[in-house]
C-alpha cells in the first residue's frame, strides 16, 4: 500500500477540483478588518473616485488636476501630480510616531540578524541616494541592481527613488547573459551588485558573474558592492566601488526629487522563455497608489502586525509587496535571503516562531514544497501568532489550499489567493478578507476598482463557464508600455480585442461569480478540437492522495494534434507499476473527462524550478519532444534535468 500523505481527508479529495464550498470570515476577525463589505458598491459607483480617494492618503508635493486620461492603450492616472514615493515610504513615518518602529528584521541564509527602524532606513536611504548623485546619477537615469535578499536590496531601490532614477532590479540568480541583456536593453548607467549570496549552503557568486556581464555592457559607468562575506573577485579601479566606503562619508538627507506623476518608478523584466524580455514599465503616482491600497485592506495590516512575503525582490512581487506597498503602509516585515529548507525543512516555520509573524505570503510552489516534506515540520513549531495566509504567483491547487489552511492556519486564519501579473503591478483578483467568503482554489472576485471579466474569443461576455480572462477598463497601477518598443506592448497586450488588456489567462465563472484562474491561454493544449487547461489537469492529479506535485505539458500528436504528458512525484514509498499508471489516468478521465487523460506519465522525485520555486514546463516539454533543452540558467537545480531526461527515454 502506498503511504497516505499530510493532506485534506481523503473523503474531500474527489471533488476538490470544483469545490464548492464557502469558508465565511469569522465575525470576530469581519469586525476588525480594515476592508468593509460597502467597499465594493462604492468602487463599482465610481470606480475613479474611488482610486482618486486612496490616492488622497499618499503624500504628495503637488495635487494632480485630473484623475485619469485614457486612450486606449495608453494611461495617465492623476495628471499633473507631483511626488517622491519616498515620501510616502519613509518621511512621512519619521515624523508621524514609527521612527523607532521596525521597518526590516531581516534573517540570512547562514543565520545573522539584523532590524532596521523606519529612522534607520530613511537615514540610510538618504545616505546612498547621495552617494548615487555622487557618481552622477540624475533623474531619468537607469540603474540595474544585482542583489541577494539583503537590507541593501531595499535601500538601493528606494535610493534610486529618492532621486528620480529609474531602478532595473534583476533576480538575484539570473545567469550572466541575462544580466546583460537587461542592462543594455534600458542603457543603465550603473550596477549595484554584492561580492557573493547564499543558497542552500553555496555561494552565489554575484561579482563575478556580473564582471562576465560587463564585458559587453558599454552604457556601465560605475559598479557599487556591497559585502556579503569574504568572497574573492576582482576589482577593477576607478570603476568598482565599495558600498561601505561610500556611504561612511555620504551626508544624511538627500532631498526628494519630485517627480510627474507618469514619469518611470521602475522597469522590471519579465522573465520570458525565449527571444528579447520585455521591459515592464510602472510610473510613480498610479502604481504607489495601487500596492498601498491593495497592501491596506488585502493584507489588513496593522501597526502591530509582523508581516513576511517569502518573494524575492527580483519579481514584482517583491516590488509591491516587499518594498513600496508594505513601507507605505508603515509595516514591520521580515525579510529572508535563503531557501526554505536549508538547513532543514522548517527553517520557514522556525522564524515564524520566532518573529511572531502574524502575516504570511507565499506561492502555492512552495505550500506544495511543505506538504512534500511532511506536516510534522510545521508541527514543531508554534504558528498560533498567525491570523492571515496568502497565496501568490500562480493558481493554487484546491488540495494546496486546504492543507494551507488545516495544517499552518488551523483553520483560523483568512487565505487571500490573488491573482495579479508583472504588468497589471498590484493585485487585481483577490479575496478581502473578513468580507469575501472563500472557496479553495478560486481567487474570488476583481479588487474593488477593478473590472475583469470572463470574455469568449469574440469578446462577448461568458456569464457562467470558462473563457478568456480580460480587464476591461484601466487601473492605476498598470504598466505603461515594453521599455523601448510600443509595438510590442501592443500586440502582446490589447490586440486580442479592441481597449481591452489581455493578459494571456484562461479562466472560468462560476454560478456565485468567483473567477477560477486556469493559468496561462499557452498553457492550454487543443486534444482533438478540445482545448484542455494543463492546469485544470495538474489541479486533478494532485487532488490524488499519491501525488504530491504534478507538471503537464502538451506535445504533438499524430492522430489528436497534441497529447498531454504527466510529470509527477509521488509520495512516501509508492511504487508504481503499470495499473497504477492506468489507475492514476482513469483517476483524471473521472474528474476531467477522457479526453483529458495524460498519453503519459513519467514519475520523478523532483521537477525542474526556478530558485524562486517556479516549475519550468518548457524545459518539460523540450524532453518530451526531444528538442535541445533551452537555456537552463535559473534553474536552483540544473541537475534535475537529466535526470528527468533519462527516466523518460527509458521509459
Amino acid at each position: 500500500m502506498a503511504k497516505k500523505k499530510t493532506s485534506a481527508p481523503k473523503e474531500q479529495i474527489g471533488d476538490l477540483l470544483h469545490e464548492t464550498r464557502k469558508f465565511k470570515p469569522s465575525a470576530a476577525f469581519s469586525k476588525q478588518a480594515n476592508a468593509k463589505k460597502a467597499i465594493y458598491a462604492q468602487a463599482k459607483k465610481n470606480p475613479v473616485k474611488f482610486w482618486e480617494k486612496m490616492a488622497g492618503e499618499l503624500v504628495w508635493k503637488k495635487k494632480w488636476s485630473k484623475a485619469l486620461e485614457w486612450k486606449a492603450p495608453d494611461a495617465k492616472w492623476f495628471v499633473g501630480g507631483k511626488l517622491n514615493v519616498t515620501e510616502t515610504c519613509l518621511d512621512q513615518h519619521i515624523t508621524g510616531g514609527r521612527k523607532n518602529k521596525a521597518a526590516l528584521i531581516w534573517e540570512g541564509e547562514p543565520g545573522e540578524k539584523r532590524t532596521m527602524t523606519y529612522q534607520q532606513l530613511y537615514r540610510d536611504v538618504n545616505k546612498f541616494a547621495n552617494v548615487l548623485k555622487s557618481l552622477g546619477i540624475k533623474k531619468g537615469d537607469r540603474v540595474a541592481i544585482y542583489l541577494p535578499m539583503i537590507p541593501e536590496l531595499v535601500i538601493a531601490m528606494l535610493s534610486c527613488a529618492r532621486i528620480g532614477a529609474v531602478h532595473s532590479v534583476v533576480f538575484g540568480g539570473f545567469s550572466p547573459d541575462s544580466l546583460r541583456d537587461r542592462i543594455n536593453d534600458s542603457e543603465c548607467k550603473m550596477l549595484i551588485t554584492a561580492d557573493g549570496a547564499y543558497r542552500r549552503g553555496q555561494i552565489l557568486p554575484l561579482k563575478h558573474d556580473a564582471d562576465i556581464s560587463l564585458q559587453d555592457c558599454p552604457s556601465i559607468e560605475n559598479v557599487i558592492i556591497v559585502k556579503r562575506g569574504d568572497f574573492l573577485l576582482r576589482f577593477k579601479e576607478g570603476r568598482d566601488h565599495w558600498y561601505h566606503r561610500l556611504m561612511q562619508d555620504a551626508d544624511n538627507y538627500c532631498k526628494p526629487t519630485y517627480m510627474d506623476s507618469e514619469d518611470p518608478l521602475f522597469i522590471l523584466y519579465t522573465s520570458g522563455t525565449t527571444g528579447k524580455p520585455k521591459g515592464i514599465v510602472h510610473t510613480c503616482g498610479g502604481y504607489l497608489t495601487g500596492v498601498y491600497t491593495t497592501t491596506k485592506f488585502v493584507f489588513d495590516i496593522k501597526d502591530d502586525d509582523i508581516y513576511w512575503c517569502t518573494a524575492d525582490c527580483g519579481w514584482i512581487t517583491g516590488h509591491s509587496y516587499i518594498t513600496y506597498g508594505p513601507l507605505a503602509n508603515g509595516a514591520t516585515q521580515v525579510i529572508y535571503e535563503g531557501a526554505p529548507n536549508w538547513p532543514d525543512e522548517d527553517r520557514f516555520w522556525a522564524m515564524v516562531e520566532d518573529y511572531g509573524v502574524t502575516i504570511f505570503y507565499t506561492a502555492p510552489t512552495a505550500i506544495r514544497a511543505f506538504m512534500k516534506w511532511g506536516r510534522e515540520h510545521p508541527d514543531k513549531h508554534k504558528l498560533d501568532t498567525l491570523r492571515l495566509l496568502g497565496t501568490v504567483g500562480e493558481p493554487i491547487n484546491p488540495e494546496a489550499w486546504i492543507w494551507y489552511n488545516e495544517v499552518i492556519g488551523k483553520k483560523k486564519c483568512p487565505i487571500v489567493d490573488t491573482w495579479w501579473q508583472t504588468e497589471t503591478g498590484h493585485i487585481m483578483i483577490t479575496p478581502l478578507p473578513g468580507v469575501t467568503p472563500t472557496k479553495p482554489g478560486s481567487a474570488t472576485q476583481p479588487f474593488p476598482g477593478i473590472e475583469a471579466k470572463i470574455l469568449d474569443e469574440n469578446g462577448k461576455e461568458v456569464k457562467q463557464g470558462g473563457g478568456f480572462l480580460a480587464i476591461t477598463k484601466p487601473w492605476p497601477g498598470m504598466l505603461r508600455g515594453i521599455w523601448g518598443d510600443k509595438k510590442r506592448f501592443v500586440d502582446t497586450y490589447w490586440s486580442k480585442w479592441n481597449d481591452i488588456y489581455f493578459p494571456g489567462d484562461g479562466a472560468k465563472i462560476d454560478k456565485d461569480k468567483y473567477l477560477w484562474v486556469l493559468g496561462r491561454i499557452d498553457d492550454e493544449v487543443n486534444i482533438s478540437g478540445h482545448r484542455i487547461s494543463t492546469m485544470e489537469v495538474e489541479s486533478t492529479l494532485v487532488a490524488h492522495p499519491d501525488v504530491v506535485e504534478a507538471a503537464i505539458v502538451g506535445v504533438p500528436h499524430e492522430m489528436k494534434g497534441k497529447c498531454l504528458v504527466a510529470f509527477v512525484t509521488l509520495s512516501g514509498d509508492t511504487v508504481p507499476n503499470e495499473k497504477y499508471i492506468q489507475r492514476l489516468k482513469d483517476f483524471v478521465a473521472n474528474k476531467i473527462g477522457a479526453i483529458a487523460k495524460p498519453e503519459k506519465i513519467i514519475f520523478t522525485a523532483d521537477l525542474p524550478k526556478t530558485r524562486s520555486g517556479k516549475i519550468m514546463r518548457r524545459l518539460l516539454r523540450d524532453i518530451a519532444m526531444g528538442k535541445v533543452l533551452g537555456d537552463t540558467t535559473t534553474l536552483a537545480d540544473p541537475d534535475v534535468l537529466s535526470r528527468i531526461k533519462k527516466r523518460y527515454e527509458d521509459d
